[in-house]
């Protein structure tokens, strides 16, 4: 789950018509690695610049403490209403240069998109939801659940594909309980995100999945004033002092269901797909279930499910890495390369479930880094520890070249991870 980042719903289809091709798309052949652009920049300056195809100038950041630098410097902007990143824009405005808009105050609830002191004031809101006790009650059945999908999986035969079967309905179960959704309403969301994170879907259907998804979370806002339970989602409707707006609540609520099944979901099945092709980490592991926690953020720093990464907009001139970032200019964060900088780590593209942990930016840096990366972490945690040990034979049932991957989504993974046991 990442839901108070802007890593999983940052990267707009629109990005895609004016980025590099090379930047955006990984090798088959090498799933894990960052994709081919990024690689064939890595010997070059960890600030570069960014040729886009709409005219407008840009900044690659593929350093990893320059991307630190980047998203803890409140000089740099997240918001794309008052200050436009050119990674949005069509040819004709980025040959009008950039201009700021003077947007008073903003009403909506997009915190993710929102600067100090907006975003502060709606982090904190959700911050206060996040409580120890909620965290634990939520682990204790992120346990049972798994427990209960790898049965079922058994139970039907010895083979299975693992992401509806497994790394998808953890995270939509457990994003359904910290809401409170009926998790019989799971395929409207599900389905409606799959649209809009797609980079293939037409304008017609991303606006059609868009206003179906805001429908859907309007009807459970409006349940919840009515008759508030104990989840987050009534917590926000019925703590927030002065209260939410629908519309803010709508806002959040979209970004946390976007974010909370999408990105986790993803991890987990590229995570298994990583360990399953390197048999020796693997057994690594199950050897020695004390390097779980490594292990996990050892597959969050190596399988990044970020395309490319989240951009800022610098809002006066800023000096980073030895160059100069002009007020107005684009600064995109190269996340798969970042976590692969080897003035960082050694040896940094291979996986290693033993590698002494060291900070990555899978959750982003800064007052954007992720809200739920506990529970994100447990997430992957319980998951891959529960297949580990309760399956020990388990194995790709498909050579890994055969394993579709999601290039054409917003949120890189497999569409489909076939595996078999026994």
């Amino acid at each position: 789950m990442d839901p108070s980042s802007d890593t999983a719903t940052s990267f707009p289809t629109a990005m895609r018509g004016v980025m590099p091709a090379d930047l955006l798309e990984r090798d088959a052949r090498c799933p894990f690695d960052p994709a081919p652009g990024l690689l064939s920049r890595r010997d070059g300056d960890p600030v570069q610049p960014l040729p886009l195809a709409n005219g407008a100038r840009a900044w690659l950041v593929t350093g990893f403490e320059e991307a630190r630098a980047v998203l803890a410097d409140g000089r740099f902007s997240n918001d794309r209403i008052r200050h436009p990143d050119a990674t949005q824009m069509s040819a004709e405005q980025a040959a009008n240069g950039y201009c700021p808009v003077d947007v008073p105050e903003r009403r909506d609830g997009m915190f993710i998109f929102m600067d100090p002191p907006e975003h502060t004031r709606l982090r904190s809101l959700l911050t206060g939801q996040f409580t120890v006790r909620r965290m634990r009650a939520l682990e204790s059945r992120l346990r049972e659940i798994a427990v209960e999908h790898i049965e079922a999986m058994r139970a039907a035969g010895t083979s299975a594909d693992l992401v509806p079967s497994y790394a998808l309905p953890l995270p939509s179960l457990m994003i359904c309980e910290l809401l409170g959704v009926d998790y019989a309403d799971r395929e409207t969301f599900q389905r409606n995100t799959a649209v809009a994170l797609s980079s293939t879907s037409s304008d017609e259907d991303r606006a059609r999945a868009g206003g179906e998804l805001y429908a859907f979370i309007a009807g459970l806002v409006a349940a919840k004033r009515a008759a508030p339970s104990d989840d987050l989602l009534s917590g926000l409707v019925h703590d927030a002092d002065p209260p939410l707006t629908d519309a803010q609540l709508i806002d959040m609520t979209l970004v946390l269901l976007g974010a909370g099944h999408e990105t986790t979901a993803n991890n987990l099945a590229l995570g298994m797909f990583a360990l399953l092709e390197r048999p020796e980490q693997l057994a690594a592991l199950r050897a020695d279930p004390s390097l779980i926690d490594g292990t996990v953020e050892e597959l969050l720093r190596y399988c990044s499910i970020i395309q490319l990464g989240v951009s800022r907009v610098a809002t006066e001139d800023v000096a980073i890495g030895g160059v100069t970032i002009a007020a107005g200019e684009t600064v995109v964060i190269g996340t798969p390369e970042t976590n692969r900088d080897p003035r960082h780590w050694a040896d940094p593209d291979h996986l290693d479930v033993r590698r002494e942990r060291a900070p990555h930016l899978a959750f982003g840096h800064g007052i954007h880094q992720c809200l739920g990366q506990q529970l994100a972490r447990a997430e992957m945690r319980v998951g891959v520890e529960e297949l580990v040990t309760r399956m020990p034979d388990l194995r790709l049932a498909v050579p890994a070249d055969e394993v579709p991957l999601r290039n054409d989504m917003l949120i890189f993974g497999v569409h489909a991870l076939p595996v078999t046991w026994g």
